[in-house]
């Protein structure tokens, strides 16, 4: 029987993956030093019923093969889908906590971080779900969803996760799907003389750019490491126990900024992820100067000619933004299910600016060099290609980005409120661990919202919440910055934001 308001998903009989082996990228998930789980934390308007959502499981996730299957390994090493009774006993835990503890949300966090310390048996489907019953300061109750990458990259979980949702302003309406502009080559037919040869600069542009970033891309592979920092572990680094911490930014203050600029939403968050990062070294640089020397800070403590890259992860479907669901689980779908991501490596400047709106420029120009680029697709062949060389090389392979300092990846969420099998959903966090290097920033947008996720080794970064804080601060200068330019030259304020 279909729980009401909930329409079940339908994976036909030629969509099932039973007996088919797991994805090059699959398995690189699967490395010792690259065993990444990922982390969905929700939390929920109201308290949650547990039965409730156990018997909503049934008719959504349980209905996908990849959640009803196991990933054995073969005699030859090969892993393998294989399809499996589940018992949700066994995926769904509910502690019984205490209503009126303490610190909520210090528990909830903790709760998340000792996740991180444990990975799920290989004897049962790579999932669970912890669902906490504690009011914190930004929801009634919290819902943690655990589940293996091997399983599905960003946009797969974030299709599943939508497709079991509904607008909370209408409980039988799916929600709005994130929509994506992706840049279509124009054909070159009726093209001018002038554009054909502008056409021709960018083709060749492309190819040149691509050749670089591969080169550099294989220095890296075997030596080219970025400069030892303050959020930057020692080689090699393996999984570690994370501490995840997310702040809340407000949308329309982030579309503010790219308005004022005439730039996109990326190039903003890119801007203040380095206007962020920078605040923070600079400060931690400051005190070690201090603790060295005494006496007072400096106003500018870091070092000249910081290499500083991001593994900046890429959805590489031919459609760019979240996919519709049933789209996703058809076999010729050209926007299939899986890990379908490559990496940039992609540069960021750790400088102090006079001007905050500096920090979008020059993301402005590093995003428009990276997306004249095949190097998305340039890390995802590698990956495949992988499976063809010793396990030795498939290892590195898998930990190549760990020679960046962060990882980093920016999904779009829902364009309205929603609710989760009936739950009305405050906030939705997403976050990984496994992955080699010491620090991980998602990016999520949700409604007039944005999240800012971090995944932290406390060990190397024992104050995450200092660095959101760092976050919030850097948008809030540039916001200011760009009323200020906005009042100042209003003309051009208008026609970038009519661009």
């Amino acid at each position: 029987m279909e729980m009401e308001g909930l329409r079940p998903i339908r994976v036909s009989k030629e969509d099932s993956e039973d007996g088919q082996p797991l994805s090059p990228i699959a398995r690189m998930f699967h490395q010792p030093r690259s065993n990444v789980y990922i982390i969905i934390i929700i939390g929920f308007k109201t308290p949650i019923n547990p039965l409730a959502f156990k018997a909503s499981l049934r008719h959504s996730l349980l209905k996908h093969p990849r959640f009803s299957s196991l990933q054995v390994v073969e005699n030859d090493g090969e892993m393998r889908w294989v399809r499996t009774e589940v018992n949700l006993d066994n995926h769904v835990k509910v502690p019984v906590l205490d209503p009126n503890m303490e610190f909520p949300d210090k528990f909830v966090e903790d709760y998340a971080s000792n996740l991180s310390k444990t990975t799920i048996s290989m004897s049962m489907p790579l999932w669970d779900v912890h669902l906490l019953n504690v009011k914190t300061s930004e929801a009634e109750s919290t819902g943690i969803i655990r589940i293996h990458h091997s399983l599905g990259d960003g946009i797969s979980l974030m299709s599943l996760l939508l497709s079991c949702t509904r607008k909370a302003s209408d409980p039988e309406a799916l929600p709005t799907i994130p929509s994506v502009r992706r840049r279509n080559p124009s054909n070159y037919g009726g093209l001018t003389y002038w554009q054909f040869l502008l056409k021709l600069w960018c083709w060749v542009l492309l190819c040149w750019n691509t050749t670089v970033d591969a080169l550099i891309s294989m220095g890296t592979f075997f030596f080219l490491e970025d400069t030892k920092t303050p959020l930057k572990g020692a080689l090699p680094l393996g999984p570690t126990p994370r501490r995840f911490v997310h702040r809340t930014i407000s949308l329309d203050d982030v579309k503010l900024v790219k308005n004022a600029m005439g730039t996109t939403i990326n190039d903003v968050i890119v801007a203040i992820t380095q206007a962020g990062l920078s605040s923070y070294l600079n400060r931690k640089y400051g005190d070690d100067e201090k603790d060295n020397q005494g006496g007072e800070r400096n106003n500018n403590n870091l070092p000249n000619n910081i290499r500083f890259r991001a593994a900046l992860f890429v959805n590489l479907r031919p459609s760019a933004g979240i996919q519709d669901f049933d789209d996703m689980t058809r076999t010729n779908s050209k926007a299939r299910w899986g890990n379908h991501i490559g990496y940039v490596l992609f540069p960021l400047k750790i400088a102090l600016r006079d001007d905050p709106l500096d920090y979008v420029r020059d993301a402005k120009v590093a995003g428009d060099r990276k997306k004249a680029t095949l190097e998305a697709n340039f890390t995802y062949l590698m990956a495949k290609l992988a499976r063809f060389f010793p396990k030795y090389f498939t290892n590195k392979i898998s930990c190549l980005p760990s020679r960046t300092t962060i990882w980093f990846s920016n999904v779009p969420g829902p364009a309205e409120e929603i609710s989760y099998f009936g739950f009305p959903v405050n906030f939705i966090a997403v976050s990984v661990y496994g992955q080699p290097n010491a620090l991980m920033i998602h990016v999520l947008s949700y409604a007039n919202k944005m999240k800012i996720i971090l995944s932290a080794d406390e060990d190397i970064i024992p104050d995450p919440h200092r660095l959101c804080d760092d976050f919030q601060n850097s948008l809030e200068l540039m916001k200011n910055a760009a009323i200020t330019s906005k009042k100042a030259n209003p003309q051009l304020y208008k026609q970038r934001s009519n661009m």
